[in-house]
């Protein structure tokens, strides 16, 4: 049975201006994360690390381990799921310390794109290797996260339908939550009429559809609830967690960029943790598109296929909504950290210490992280209880 437990959180170094390296703020998220746990750094025996595509192992990787000067650890690992990896590591920490294999496991992500003389746009722009078939998107100029995710969401509207405003929905409200949070990047107000005016990144994709690179790092410790009940702040549980992996090719007649592997992450997560929808009080969706808060609602059946932009336009996700979600302003408003970001507001709201952006029920949560072109798709179901045996 799967007994693990959040127990320590440590944010670290968020700014959009240049500042340490990404291996440094690792290091110090992890002794935060620790210092919150109120567990001394060197009882950690474990040690994940994920770190963006478009980073080294000379900018973070296994050399973490002699950085922090932890000893003899049973887990170390540098993994890679893409958009994924963060939760995909912190389910490999569950399994480690439910079944004994380490007892208190750190799990990190850091980066840092911004530097002296590069902007946003040539921390995200990078032209990785790439040879054959796969190498034509850069001979076509297709540089990018956003070039990219321009494609499956001009499929989205092209499918069902979706106006501006649907996607301008999920701006705006992202927005509103983040105005909320004293970390976010972006906290001024933002009007529809601002979306639908500002630039074009990727047509569809306007400037408030996308992520802005950030430096920072964010880590989580995780450890089995009997040694959690002796730490310095309150356990978050794991419940259940799940993954999902379409494999869809890029040809005639496939669904990449609309069918991910939500569904099947969800039919696992929610098997093990024995809840369904209506359980659920408040979702942290992997955000850094607006295309994606859209997808997630309705791959998780909140809304029927096409139907999201809709719900988002009814409040419904927004404070004082049914269904907050992405309240601490995602990636899009709060800051892009990859797949912490999500985890990081989860842990917040669970401990009860999100202040004025609080949700009015918050035992239950669902965090996603996704990956690639909606390829790598990975899920937590996190509670303030502990699920009965």
């Amino acid at each position: 049975m799967l007994d693990a437990t959040i127990v320590g959180l440590g944010l670290e170094g968020i700014t959009r201006e240049p500042t340490a390296s990404a291996r440094v703020l690792a290091a110090r998220a992890v002794l935060a994360a620790a210092a919150d746990a109120g567990l001394p750094c060197e009882s950690i025996d474990g040690l994940l690390v994920c770190r963006s595509g478009g980073a080294t192992e000379a900018d973070l990787g296994l050399e973490l381990q002699r950085t922090l000067s932890l000893r003899d650890l049973r887990l170390l690992q540098v993994s890679y799921a893409e958009g994924a990896s963060a939760i995909a590591n912190i389910q490999l920490a569950a399994m480690a310390v439910s079944h004994g294999m380490a007892s208190a496991v750190a799990c990190v992500f850091a980066d840092a794109p911004l530097t002296p003389g590069r902007t946003g746009r040539q921390a995200f722009a990078q032209r990785k290797a790439a040879a054959g078939l796969d190498s034509l998107r850069y001979a076509a100029g297709l540089f990018g996260g956003a070039g990219l995710f321009s494609l499956p969401t001009r499929r989205y509207i092209d499918r069902y339908g979706a106006s501006p405003e649907d996607f301008g929905a999920v701006a705006v409200t992202t927005r509103g939550w983040a105005g909320l949070n004293p970390l976010a990047t972006f906290r001024q107000p933002l009007t529809m009429e601002q979306y639908l005016a500002s630039k074009f990144i990727a047509e569809p994709l306007r400037l408030y559809d996308c992520a802005a690179p950030v430096n920072g790092a964010v880590a989580v410790i995780v450890t089995r609830s009997d040694r959690a009940a002796h730490l310095a702040r309150p356990p978050i549980h794991i419940l259940g967690m799940g993954q999902g992996h379409p494999g869809e090719l890029d040809q005639a007649g496939g669904d990449r960029g609309l069918h991910s592997g939500a569904a099947a992450a969800r039919a696992t997560a929610f098997r093990m943790a024995g809840v369904d929808l209506s359980d659920i009080d408040f979702c942290q969706f992997y955000d850094a598109f607006t295309l994606l808060t859209l997808t997630a609602l309705e791959a998780y059946g909140f809304c029927d296929p096409g139907e999201a932009g809709a719900f988002i336009r009814s409040g419904a996700t927004a404070p004082g909504g049914a269904l907050p979600v992405n309240t601490g302003g995602g990636h899009l408003s709060g800051f892009y950290l990859q797949g912490m970001t999500p985890v990081a507001e989860a842990v917040i709201q669970l401990r009860g210490d999100a202040g004025e952006r609080s949700c009015p029920r918050r035992d239950i949560g669902l965090v996603t992280n996704e990956g690639g072109q909606l390829d790598h798709h990975a899920n937590l179901v996190l509670s303030r209880q502990r699920r009965a045996a």
